[in-house]
């Protein structure tokens, strides 16, 4: 077996469409083809079963397919850690979060003691965080869903409440806390579908026995918060977004029932190198959580 073949039988396994993987790949069909059949000539078992054109992965090529990505995986910690050698001075982080609003503060807290260091971060699914946790392109998730997988360890950072928000004039602006039911007939201005925080408070409202009524939808949490100031709806927002909020003028309102909480926290796997920056960096996140956590306790 070749590294090339692995390549191809990757891409092949995970588009499951040859002609796809052929584009993606920049080789001709036919070649790939051929390079896919001396491989399961060499193993002995077909990867993939075959009707007319469609080819899907069997049980074969599953069980197969996780062990190139395992090797993979540990052929790319070799690399890093070799162009760590070479350069002591290395100091990139790579991140990928689901909860945005949580970076500003926490990066550049960080930052102000290590301004050297530079960080690439996305904005991922946990679907997505977990594939590039695997696949070792990342050193670390922030997520509000836990992260399980095969040598992903996933550590609670912080558990934080769920609020809701209403404009100053509305009819609720009085209460200090409500059953999530009250507001059933309510105009919602929510995340996009899709976000972690938008499955989350759908959850909600499903345990209290109703749909939300979604008269708009957004990515920014301050435009959100805006639009309730303008009595445009309601909206939930987490106890982290409420902290770092400034100017306010909507009323908070605690949810006494159904529980609306979530926990945040690190993902990491266990088989990926850290330089020495990278292991500081999940050191100083645990501290810096654990100090918000204070917080959050001294504001109710």
């Amino acid at each position: 077996m070749e590294i090339l073949q692995l390549q191809y039988f990757q891409t092949v396994a995970r588009l499951e469409h040859m002609t796809k993987a052929a584009e993606q790949l920049q080789i001709a069909q036919p070649s790939l083809s051929k390079t896919i059949s001396r491989l399961e000539e060499d193993l002995g078992v077909a990867l993939f079963d075959r009707e007319h054109r469609k080819i899907r992965l069997n049980a074969a090529g599953r069980i197969f397919l996780n062990r190139v990505e395992r090797a993979f995986a540990e052929l790319n910690e070799g690399r890093r850690e070799i162009v760590e050698l070479a350069d002591q001075d290395q100091k990139n982080i790579t991140l990928a979060v689901t909860i945005p609003r949580v970076l500003p503060d926490l990066l550049g807290t960080f930052l102000s003691e290590y301004p050297d260091v530079r960080f690439q971060q996305f904005l991922k699914s946990v679907s997505s965080m977990k594939q590039l946790l695997i696949e070792g392109e990342i050193d670390y998730c922030i997520s509000s869903i836990p992260i399980e997988g095969p040598d992903i360890k996933w550590e609670p950072l912080i558990k934080e409440e769920i609020f809701l928000i209403v404009p100053p004039d509305h009819r609720l602006a009085g209460r200090e806390c409500i059953h999530l039911n009250e507001v059933k007939d309510e105009a919602f201005i929510s995340m996009n579908t899709g976000f972690g925080f938008r499955n989350l408070t759908d959850q909600f409202c499903q345990e209290a026995g109703f749909i939300q009524n979604i008269a708009f939808e957004g990515d920014e949490p301050a435009v959100i918060s805006d639009l309730v100031r303008r009595g445009l709806g309601v909206a939930f927002v987490s106890e982290l977004t409420w902290l770092h909020q400034t100017g306010s003028l909507s009323h908070k309102i605690r949810i006494t029932e159904p529980a609306c909480q979530r926990t945040i926290g690190l993902g990491w796997s266990e088989k990926r190198y850290f330089t020495p920056v990278a292991k500081q960096f999940r050191l100083f996140v645990m501290d810096y959580f654990s100090t918000i956590s204070k917080e959050l306790k001294d504001s109710l």
